[in-house]
Protein backbone atom coordinates (compact mmCIF):
# COMPACT_ATOMS: atom_id res chain seq x y z
CA UNK A 1 0.00 0.00 0.00
CA UNK A 2 1.24 3.59 -0.98
CA UNK A 3 1.78 6.74 1.39
CA UNK A 4 -1.51 8.65 -0.01
CA UNK A 5 -3.82 5.32 0.30
CA UNK A 6 -2.41 5.17 3.77
CA UNK A 7 -3.61 8.01 4.20
CA UNK A 8 -6.72 7.69 3.38
CA UNK A 9 -7.38 4.76 4.80
CA UNK A 10 -6.11 6.96 7.78
CA UNK A 11 -8.86 9.57 7.48
CA UNK A 12 -11.32 7.40 6.99
CA UNK A 13 -10.63 5.32 10.57
CA UNK A 14 -10.62 9.16 12.29
CA UNK A 15 -13.80 9.86 10.60
CA UNK A 16 -15.20 6.12 11.48
CA UNK A 17 -14.12 7.37 15.10
CA UNK A 18 -15.02 11.28 15.97
CA UNK A 19 -16.49 12.79 12.42
CA UNK A 20 -14.96 14.50 10.12
CA UNK A 21 -14.07 17.50 12.79
CA UNK A 22 -11.54 14.61 13.75
CA UNK A 23 -9.83 14.63 10.95
CA UNK A 24 -6.62 16.46 10.54
CA UNK A 25 -3.82 16.25 8.08
CA UNK A 26 -1.46 16.41 11.20
CA UNK A 27 -2.96 13.23 13.32
CA UNK A 28 -3.37 11.50 9.70
CA UNK A 29 0.26 11.80 9.29
CA UNK A 30 1.13 10.82 13.07
CA UNK A 31 -1.32 7.38 12.36
CA UNK A 32 0.88 6.29 9.17
CA UNK A 33 3.83 7.41 11.28
CA UNK A 34 5.13 10.14 8.57
CA UNK A 35 6.39 13.68 9.32
CA UNK A 36 3.28 16.26 9.89
CA UNK A 37 4.28 18.09 6.14
CA UNK A 38 4.26 14.45 4.63
CA UNK A 39 0.39 14.62 4.06
CA UNK A 40 0.45 18.00 1.95
CA UNK A 41 3.12 15.76 -0.83
CA UNK A 42 -0.78 14.36 -1.44
CA UNK A 43 -3.19 16.81 -0.31
CA UNK A 44 -3.75 20.24 -0.76
CA UNK A 45 -5.41 20.63 2.42
CA UNK A 46 -8.18 18.96 4.85
CA UNK A 47 -11.11 19.15 2.30
CA UNK A 48 -9.12 17.47 -0.44
CA UNK A 49 -8.36 14.94 1.94
CA UNK A 50 -11.87 14.34 3.04
CA UNK A 51 -12.91 13.94 -0.60
CA UNK A 52 -10.84 11.22 -1.83
CA UNK A 53 -12.23 9.45 1.32
CA UNK A 54 -15.69 10.35 -0.12
CA UNK A 55 -14.57 9.30 -3.72
CA UNK A 56 -13.51 6.42 -2.43
CA UNK A 57 -16.81 5.30 -0.71
CA UNK A 58 -18.28 6.34 -3.81
CA UNK A 59 -16.32 4.05 -6.11
CA UNK A 60 -17.02 1.15 -3.51
CA UNK A 61 -20.85 1.72 -3.90
CA UNK A 62 -20.66 1.85 -7.80
CA UNK A 63 -18.24 -1.49 -7.78
CA UNK A 64 -21.31 -3.03 -5.47
CA UNK A 65 -23.74 -2.16 -8.36
CA UNK A 66 -21.78 -3.50 -10.86
CA UNK A 67 -21.86 -6.59 -8.99
CA UNK A 68 -25.73 -7.17 -9.09
CA UNK A 69 -25.85 -6.55 -12.60
CA UNK A 70 -26.19 -10.82 -12.69
CA UNK A 71 -29.09 -10.52 -11.23
CA UNK A 72 -33.29 -10.35 -12.04
CA UNK A 73 -33.57 -6.65 -12.97
CA UNK A 74 -35.76 -5.99 -9.77
CA UNK A 75 -34.19 -7.90 -7.66
CA UNK A 76 -30.67 -5.98 -8.18
CA UNK A 77 -32.43 -2.76 -7.68
CA UNK A 78 -34.02 -4.19 -4.78
CA UNK A 79 -30.58 -5.12 -3.00
CA UNK A 80 -28.85 -2.02 -3.90
CA UNK A 81 -31.28 -0.11 -1.82
CA UNK A 82 -30.98 -2.52 1.07
CA UNK A 83 -27.15 -2.48 0.76
CA UNK A 84 -26.90 1.58 0.51
CA UNK A 85 -28.99 1.97 4.13
CA UNK A 86 -26.85 -0.96 5.80
CA UNK A 87 -23.82 1.06 4.68
CA UNK A 88 -25.19 3.82 5.83
CA UNK A 89 -25.99 2.05 9.03
CA UNK A 90 -22.59 0.90 9.41
CA UNK A 91 -20.32 3.93 8.26
CA UNK A 92 -23.01 6.95 9.43
CA UNK A 93 -19.59 9.54 9.17
CA UNK A 94 -18.88 8.16 5.84
CA UNK A 95 -22.66 8.70 4.77
CA UNK A 96 -22.99 12.31 6.26
CA UNK A 97 -19.46 12.93 4.27
CA UNK A 98 -20.59 11.54 1.01
CA UNK A 99 -23.68 13.36 0.77
CA UNK A 100 -22.47 16.60 2.53
CA UNK A 101 -21.58 19.97 0.56
CA UNK A 102 -18.12 20.61 -0.98
CA UNK A 103 -16.73 23.35 -2.51
CA UNK A 104 -14.35 22.10 -4.37
CA UNK A 105 -14.32 19.07 -7.21
CA UNK A 106 -11.29 17.58 -5.31
CA UNK A 107 -9.69 14.44 -5.69
CA UNK A 108 -11.74 12.90 -8.46
CA UNK A 109 -15.04 13.50 -6.94
CA UNK A 110 -17.45 14.99 -9.04
CA UNK A 111 -16.28 12.08 -11.24
CA UNK A 112 -16.86 8.64 -8.45
CA UNK A 113 -20.01 10.41 -8.08
CA UNK A 114 -21.01 10.76 -11.63
CA UNK A 115 -19.82 6.79 -11.96
CA UNK A 116 -22.39 5.80 -9.10
CA UNK A 117 -24.91 7.55 -10.17
CA UNK A 118 -24.86 6.09 -13.59
CA UNK A 119 -24.37 2.40 -12.18
CA UNK A 120 -27.70 3.26 -10.30
CA UNK A 121 -29.79 4.29 -13.54
CA UNK A 122 -27.99 1.47 -15.49
CA UNK A 123 -29.73 -0.83 -12.64
CA UNK A 124 -32.75 0.98 -12.63
CA UNK A 125 -33.42 1.11 -17.02
CA UNK A 126 -32.47 -2.48 -16.50
CA UNK A 127 -35.72 -2.87 -14.00
CA UNK A 128 -37.74 -0.69 -16.83
CA UNK A 129 -36.87 -2.86 -19.45
CA UNK A 130 -37.90 -6.07 -17.60
CA UNK A 131 -41.08 -4.65 -16.63
CA UNK A 132 -40.36 -4.08 -12.60
CA UNK A 133 -40.59 -0.80 -13.01
CA UNK A 134 -43.06 1.60 -14.69
CA UNK A 135 -41.59 3.49 -17.51
CA UNK A 136 -40.50 7.29 -17.45
CA UNK A 137 -37.09 9.05 -17.17
CA UNK A 138 -35.00 6.63 -15.14
CA UNK A 139 -32.56 9.10 -14.14
CA UNK A 140 -35.64 11.18 -12.29
CA UNK A 141 -37.03 7.55 -10.92
CA UNK A 142 -33.22 6.69 -9.59
CA UNK A 143 -33.32 10.23 -7.82
CA UNK A 144 -36.95 8.67 -6.43
CA UNK A 145 -36.13 5.79 -5.01
CA UNK A 146 -32.59 6.86 -3.83
CA UNK A 147 -34.29 9.56 -1.69
CA UNK A 148 -36.25 7.48 -0.13
CA UNK A 149 -33.19 4.97 0.82
CA UNK A 150 -31.77 8.36 1.94
CA UNK A 151 -34.13 9.56 3.92
CA UNK A 152 -35.56 6.81 5.59
CA UNK A 153 -31.69 5.50 6.65
CA UNK A 154 -31.67 9.28 7.79
CA UNK A 155 -34.61 9.19 9.92
CA UNK A 156 -33.69 5.59 11.49
CA UNK A 157 -30.48 6.97 12.10
CA UNK A 158 -32.09 10.09 14.82
CA UNK A 159 -34.56 7.31 16.05
CA UNK A 160 -37.63 8.23 14.44
CA UNK A 161 -37.94 5.25 12.43
CA UNK A 162 -38.21 1.74 13.50
CA UNK A 163 -40.34 -1.42 12.59
CA UNK A 164 -40.99 -1.73 16.51
CA UNK A 165 -41.61 2.15 16.80
CA UNK A 166 -42.04 5.39 15.10
CA UNK A 167 -43.41 4.62 11.81
CA UNK A 168 -43.87 1.14 11.88
CA UNK A 169 -41.17 0.26 9.77
CA UNK A 170 -37.03 0.20 9.43
CA UNK A 171 -35.84 1.28 6.25
CA UNK A 172 -35.85 -1.87 4.15
CA UNK A 173 -39.70 -2.22 4.99
CA UNK A 174 -40.22 1.16 3.20
CA UNK A 175 -37.68 0.29 0.24
CA UNK A 176 -40.46 -3.10 -0.27
CA UNK A 177 -43.18 -1.11 0.47
CA UNK A 178 -41.86 1.57 -2.44
CA UNK A 179 -41.05 -1.40 -4.99
CA UNK A 180 -44.57 -2.73 -4.28
CA UNK A 181 -45.98 -0.07 -5.37
CA UNK A 182 -44.03 0.41 -8.17
CA UNK A 183 -44.48 -3.26 -9.30
CA UNK A 184 -47.77 -2.49 -9.41
CA UNK A 185 -47.61 0.94 -11.06
CA UNK A 186 -45.49 -1.08 -14.05
CA UNK A 187 -48.57 -3.99 -14.50
CA UNK A 188 -51.27 -1.47 -14.51
CA UNK A 189 -49.19 -0.09 -17.47
CA UNK A 190 -48.74 -3.36 -18.69
CA UNK A 191 -52.43 -4.01 -18.60
CA UNK A 192 -54.43 -0.53 -19.27
CA UNK A 193 -57.70 -2.32 -18.33
CA UNK A 194 -56.64 -3.10 -14.67
CA UNK A 195 -57.14 0.57 -14.00
CA UNK A 196 -60.45 0.90 -13.49
CA UNK A 197 -61.93 -1.42 -11.31
CA UNK A 198 -59.82 -4.06 -12.99
CA UNK A 199 -61.73 -4.00 -15.60
CA UNK A 200 -60.61 -5.77 -19.13
CA UNK A 201 -61.36 -5.35 -22.41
Amino acid sequence: MGTREALVDAATGLLDEGGADAVTLREVGARVGVSHNAPYKHFAGKEALLAAVAARELARRSASLSALRDRPPGEALRAAMHDYVAWAQLHPNRFKLVFGTWTADAEGLGEAAHNAQTALVDLVTAAQQAGALPPGDPVRLASLIRSLAHGAADLAAAGHLAAGGKGHADPEDLIDDLFGYLRQASDTVTDPGTAKGGETR
